[in-house]
């Protein structure tokens, strides 16, 4: 104890020499007036691509509006590691110019001469994780690599890459929804659907027709970005464990296909009230709705995982013992 005791007077009484007490624990002086500095210069470099993200972000509101946030969740997470980051030693580490050389250079490339957004964005990260391993050093790194790789899900996918890949999205959530339908409807023979593509033709008892197109319903599944910055969030905050946090990400992918099948389902069953429900911003607000509880479900298998921890630990005690 007396060794420990030791070493943290000795690097608390580094860090007071090195610039006092610590602002949010976690600054020095010197170190807040050089991230300032620091900070501006990479807004300058990158205002560009940071004044179209908030553009996008802010016109998109239903599909990117969550990459607003994405910065203060990283934020927040380099604060809760605020004593770890107190006790941990600064220096300069060159190697680490390379790579900020090679994100500064991509970014110029995907700027003048391909206009990447979403590679301007993936190398705007890469030189903030390459800035802060220079001034910091690699033991530094350790605890901002994961609020710093938490900053590409502020990155707006391209379009050609969310129309490939949701497509198929599209007819699970068209076959999905065509099912939990089928469940409700038919057995009290209150509605039939069928499915045809992407759209699902629902037939009344009276012989009343409700199309339902899913690919205007589900606006090509671009929340699915949302539910994965929302796992990444809940794992990284509400779990210590690597395969905890692993286990959620995964999650994200499933969640988001079977919150989607809701969302149709959903719209299908206002059609047969006001057709208009299904139409406009009412698909966009239940899409919203339901991050509600995506966020329990996330939650709940938080705490599924806890308690698997929790009472794992006891048996493996009294194995040893």
């Amino acid at each position: 104890m007396s060794t420990q005791s030791t070493q943290h007077d000795s690097i608390q009484t580094a860090s007071q020499e090195a610039g006092g007490e610590r602002i949010a624990g976690i600054f020095t002086r010197r170190g807040l007036l050089s991230t300032v500095i620091l900070s501006a210069l990479l807004i300058w470099l990158f205002n560009q691509w940071f004044i179209f993200q908030l553009k996008v972000s802010w016109a998109n509101k239903e599909d990117w509006g969550h990459t607003l946030v994405i910065p203060f969740i990283s934020a927040y997470l380099l604060w809760q590691s605020r004593d770890a980051i107190a006790r941990t030693p600064v220096r300069i580490f060159w190697p680490a110019v390379v790579p900020l050389l090679m994100g500064i250079l991509a970014y110029a490339n995907n700027l003048f001469f391909i206009s990447n957004p979403m590679l301007q964005g993936f190398s705007m990260v890469l030189c903030v994780g390459s800035l802060v391993l220079f001034c910091t050093g690699p033991a530094m790194l350790r605890h901002a690599f994961l609020p710093i790789l938490y900053l590409v899900l502020m990155v707006t996918i391209a379009e050609s890459i969310m129309l490939s890949v949701t497509f198929s999205l599209q007819l699970l959530a068209s076959q999905g929804s065509w099912l939990m339908l089928s469940l409700i409807g038919e057995p009290f023979q209150w509605f039939t659907v069928d499915l045809v593509g992407n759209r699902l033709d629902i037939m009344t008892s009276s012989g009343e027709l409700h199309p339902l197109n899913v690919a205007e319903a589900c606006s090509g599944m671009r929340m699915v970005v949302a539910f994965y910055a929302l796992a990444g969030a809940v794992a990284l905050l509400g779990c210590t464990q690597w395969w905890q946090r692993i286990a959620l990400i995964l999650l994200a992918g499933p969640v988001a296909i079977l919150m989607n099948m809701v969302r149709v389902t959903v719209l299908g069953l206002l059609t047969l009230f006001d057709p208009n429900l299904a139409a406009g911003d009412a698909h966009t607000l239940i899409g919203t709705i339901l991050l509600v509880p995506s966020l329990g479900l996330f939650l709940g298998v938080v705490w599924v995982l806890n308690r698997i921890v929790g009472t794992g630990n006891p048996a493996s005690e009294g194995k040893a013992a």
